[in-house]
C-alpha cells in the first residue's frame, strides 16, 4: 500500500510485488488552493485530514480480506509541506503498526521516477529528469536505489515559473496546465530567453523576470500582445533549455534509457519534443502516463516495492522531512543510512 500527502493530493493505492497497479484512489486539493495563487501550508494539512480516512475506506473495501493481502505499507516522509506529510506518515504508522508489517520510507521524487516503471522494467544506468513541483533536477539512476544528482535548478523550477507567468497572463492557478492549454492555439513569435548555465544546472527565474518586463513594455507602448503568443514563446524557452541540458547529459553520459517524470512530464510540448531527440538518438524513453505524472499513490506503493526488496524500512518514530536531497539516498539520509548499510 501507498500513502502520499506531501503537497495538495490525498492518494491511496496498491501495487503488487509485479508493479501492477491494483488500486489507485486520489483526491485534490487544487480549487481550494486556486483562489490563494498557490498551496496554503495549512489548509493543506487540514485537507489530508479530511479526506485520508475516506480515502483509506475506498482502497480497503473488505478490511480483512486486504489485511491478508498488504505486506508493508509505504508513505511519503519527505521532500514536502511537513503538515501535510504528518497526515499521511500518521496513518501509515498506524496501518503498519496494527497490521504487524513493515513500514516504508518513500522519498517523493524517487518515487516520481518509479513512476515510470509501472509501465515495465528499468535498463540501468538510466538518466532522469525531474520536473515536479519547486524541483527540476537531473539524477543518474546507476542502479535500484542509487541516485546520483547531476545538476538543478538554481532558483525557480519549472513548475513555479510555469505558475509565475500564468499570473502575468491572468490565468488560473495551477500555472502548467493553462499555459500549455493556451500555447497550443499560439505562435511562438518571440524571442524569449533560453538560459544555459555551466554544466547541468538550471535557472528559470530570468525568463519569467522577461515575460513580466515584456508585458509591462507592451503596456506602457499601448501594446496587446496575444496571450497565446506569449504562452507559446514562453513554452518554447523552457522547452529549448529542458531539452538541450538532457539530451547533452544523455550523450556524456552515454545512457540509453531516459525518464522524464513530475507534473511538469504531463507537458504536450515538451513530450513531442523528447520524443523526437530520443529517437533520432536511439534513447528508449519513459514517460508516465499524465495520470501518473502528478502526486501519487501508486509511484509511493512502487518505490515501497523496491524498498521491500532491498530490506529498507522504518521504525515508527519515521520522521516528516521538508527538505530531503536525492543525491546519495537513501544512503544520505543519516535515518536510513544505517538500515541500508545492515
Amino acid at each position: 500500500m501507498g500513502i502520499e500527502t506531501s503537497c495538495d493530493e490525498t492518494a491511496v493505492a496498491l501495487v503488487d510485488d509485479t508493479f501492477s497497479v491494483r488500486a489507485s484512489f486520489l483526491t485534490s486539493q487544487m480549487e481550494r488552493h486556486a483562489a490563494y495563487g498557490g498551496v496554503v501550508p495549512e489548509l493543506a494539512a487540514r485537507e489530508h485530514l479530511v479526506a485520508i480516512l475516506p480515502l483509506l475506506e475506498q482502497v480497503a473495501g473488505g478490511a480483512a480480506s486486504l489485511r491478508k493481502e498488504v505486506r508493508a505499507v509505504a508513505v511519503t516522509y519527505g521532500p514536502g509541506l511537513v503538515g501535510a506529510l504528518h497526515v499521511g506518515i500518521a496513518a501509515a504508522k498506524a496501518l503498519a503498526w496494527a497490521w504487524d508489517v513493515p513500514l516504508l520510507p518513500v522519498h517523493h521524487l524517487a518515487a516520481h521516477i518509479y513512476a515510470a516503471r509501472l509501465e515495465g522494467p528499468f535498463h540501468y544506468p538510466f538518466l532522469a529528469l525531474l520536473i515536479s513541483g519547486g524541483h527540476t533536477e537531473l539524477v543518474l539512476v546507476e542502479g535500484p536505489l542509487a541516485f546520483r544528482l547531476l545538476g538543478a535548478t538554481r532558483d525557480d523550477a519549472v513548475g513555479e515559473a510555469y505558475d509565475k507567468v500564468a499570473r502575468l497572463l491572468g490565468l488560473p492557478y495551477p500555472g502548467g496546465p493553462e499555459i500549455d492549454r493556451l500555447a497550443q492555439s499560439g505562435e511562438a513569435r518571440y524571442s524569449f530567453p533560453r538560459v544555459v548555465l555551466e554544466g547541468y544546472a538550471f535557472s528559470f527565474s530570468g525568463l519569467k523576470t522577461h515575460v513580466r518586463h515584456f508585458l509591462e513594455r507592451a503596456e506602457a507602448a499601448g501594446e496587446s500582445p496575444r496571450p497565446e503568443d506569449v504562452a507559446a514563446s514562453f513554452q518554447a524557452a523552457v522547452v529549448d533549455v529542458l531539452a538541450e541540458k538532457t539530451f547533452r547529459a544523455v550523450d556524456e553520459t552515454g545512457v540509453r534509457e531516459l525518464v522524464v517524470a513530475g507534473g511538469v512530464a504531463a507537458n504536450s510540448a515538451l513530450r513531442r519534443r523528447f520524443a523526437r531527440e530520443a529517437e533520432a538518438r536511439g534513447v528508449r524513453l519513459r514517460i508516465p502516463p499524465p495520470a501518473y505524472c502528478t502526486d501519487n499513490a501508486a509511484m509511493v506503493a512502487a518505490l515501497g516495492v523496491e524498498l521491500l526488496h532491498a530490506g529498507i524500512t522504518a521504525d515508527l518514530d519515521l520522521p516528516a522531512r521538508a527538505s530531503l536531497s536525492l543525491d546519495g539516498w537513501p544512503l544520505s539520509d543519516p535515518y536510513l543510512a544505517d538500515r541500508v548499510r545492515g
